[in-house]
C-alpha cells in the first residue's frame, strides 16, 4: 500500500485553525497593524474598498483560498509522505507563522527524516511573539501537536 500525500487541509486542521484564529466578521487591524478580516485572512490593497464586513459563509471562503496557498508550500517542503492528521498540523503551523518559518524549521528538518515523535516535540518551541511566550500560541501548538500524533 501506498501513502498518498493529502491534497487539502481535513476537517480537523480547518476546524483547529477556525478555533485558534477565530471568526471576525468586521475587518480590524491585526497585532501587526495589517487590516485583516475572517478566520485571519490578511486584506489585500484590491480588497480594502469591498472587505468592510462580510458573512460567515464568505469569511469560511475566503479561508478555503488563504489555506490553497499554504497547501501548495507545505507539499513543496515535504520529501516524504505524512498522513492526514500531519500535513493538517503543519498546514495550520504554516497558517499561523508562514510557510518560510516552516521551511527553515527543524520540525520540517524531522519530518523529511522520517522522524516523528522528535518533529511533534518543536511544535512546542515555536510559542513566541517578540520574544515572549504567549499561551494563546502555547495552547494552539499543543493542538497542532496532538493533531500531528493523532
Amino acid at each position: 500500500m501506498t501513502l498518498k500525500q493529502p491534497e487539502s487541509t481535513g476537517e480537523k486542521g480547518v476546524q483547529l485553525i477556525c478555533q485558534f484564529e477565530g471568526l471576525r466578521l468586521e475587518r480590524y487591524r491585526d497585532a501587526v497593524g495589517l487590516w485583516t478580516i475572517g478566520y485571519g485572512h490578511l486584506i489585500l490593497k484590491e480588497e480594502i474598498s469591498k472587505l468592510v464586513k462580510i458573512t460567515t459563509g464568505e469569511a469560511k471562503q475566503l479561508l478555503r483560498k488563504d489555506l490553497k496557498r499554504t497547501e501548495e508550500g507545505v507539499k513543496k517542503m515535504l520529501s516524504r509522505c505524512v498522513t492526514q492528521s500531519q500535513f493538517d498540523a503543519l498546514v495550520s503551523f504554516s497558517f499561523n507563522l508562514g510557510v518560510g518559518n516552516l521551511k527553515k524549521s527543524t520540525l520540517l528538518k524531522k519530518v523529511n527524516a522520517g522522524d516523528i515523535k522528535a518533529a511533534a516535540l518543536q511544535f512546542q518551541k515555536w510559542n513566541k511573539a517578540g520574544g515572549k511566550v504567549l499561551s494563546g500560541l502555547t495552547r494552539r501548538r499543543e493542538a497542532e501537536m496532538k493533531l500531528f500524533l493523532s
